[in-house]
């Protein structure tokens, strides 16, 4: 089957791509394990941090009689990505100025079933003597302009090496159900849009938050009410 004029310039461009790495070989053999280095500390933080949500998980479904955890994720910043924040950020494109200014390329992020929980398993979260709180930023009391709710922690966390210890920085979001669809698909109507969405969907996504905010307090007072009755009748 022969390609199209748009195939053969794919092509054209992937060669050239391909040269390019070629005739540099060297320095990206330079840099390339350095760079998987770092990131398999950063991959190490995340399992150090989501261990640790596991077993909290674990301890408060016993005195709860429910899991207040229903799933942790986790996420590693793409290198196109990390690049992109180093440029707009205006700092060298080195691994240093990576571990040291770029605070979120590792990210843990916990989903609760209630906004309590997210206020419980946080601060349980930080009274633990490993982990240093860096910044906090508390998008549920404070919303965003746009609706936007989640309390980030950045935190630093200690990883043990076969012969040394790091301190690696990870961001920490914690969301209800409701709050990490709505971020979800809010980021997907937005998505690689370079215009401003009209006034009027902005309005409704604020709208459509407030109601995610309303449902999260009155499914809390449902279970509220539920764990009363089970007490009751015990």
């Amino acid at each position: 089957m022969q390609g199209s004029i748009s195939d053969y310039g794919r092509m054209s461009d992937r060669q050239q791509v391909f040269n390019k790495l070629a005739a540099n070989k060297e320095i990206i053999q330079e840099y390339t394990h350095p760079y998987r280095e770092l990131m398999a500390y950063y991959r190490c933080a995340m399992m150090e941090v989501s261990t640790k949500f596991q077993v909290l998980n674990e301890e408060l479904s016993l005195q709860y009689d429910r899991n207040p955890i229903e799933t942790v994720k986790t996420r590693l910043k793409s290198l196109e990505s990390i690049v992109e924040k180093l440029q707009r950020k205006h700092l060298p494109l080195t691994l240093e100025a990576v571990e040291q200014e770029i605070n979120d390329v590792a990210g843990v992020r916990v989903i609760c079933s209630y906004p309590s929980d997210i206020i419980t398993l946080s601060e349980a979260f930080l009274k633990q003597d490993d982990i240093q709180l860096i910044t906090r930023k508390d998008y549920i009391l404070t919303p965003k302009p746009n609706g936007y709710r989640s309390l980030h922690l950045i935190i630093s966390i200690p990883i043990f090496l076969h012969d040394q210890k790091r301190h690696m920085h990870v961001e920490v979001q914690f969301r209800t159900i409701s709050m990490d669809w709505w971020a979800s698909l809010e980021h997907k109507i937005r998505y690689k849009k370079d215009l401003p969405l009209p006034d009027a969907l902005e309005k409704e996504l604020l709208e459509c938050a407030n109601i995610s905010e309303e449902l999260d307090q009155r499914m809390e007072n449902l279970q509220i009410i539920a764990d009363s009755m089970a007490k009751n009748t015990g």
